[in-house]
């Protein structure tokens, strides 16, 4: 691993760190989704956009990734025999 790092001139120790928060964000995200699908609570947007547009489209899209994960995440485990629906 330390050569393989030192090949890359440290980009692989990197690259690693960045997928990590990617996907903390990516499941923070799916818990805004779930949160919002539970209990009807949705996050307010043009709290954190202002009136930038550009930003919000950026926040909107990261949550629609975490709609996303959470359909898929529904999906899977509804077709698999370790879940059941009691509702």
């Amino acid at each position: 691993m330390v050569l393989l790092d030192l090949l890359t001139l440290g980009l692989w120790s990197k690259l690693g760190r960045l997928t990590h928060y990617a996907f903390d964000a990516v499941l923070f995200s799916a818990f805004l989704a779930g949160m919002k699908r539970s209990t009807g609570l949705t996050f307010k947007t043009d709290k954190v956009a202002g009136d930038n547009k550009e930003v919000s489209k950026w926040v909107d899209k990261y949550l629609g990734v975490g709609e996303w994960v959470m359909d898929q995440s529904v999906a899977i485990a509804g077709s698999s025999g370790w879940f059941e629906r009691t509702r």
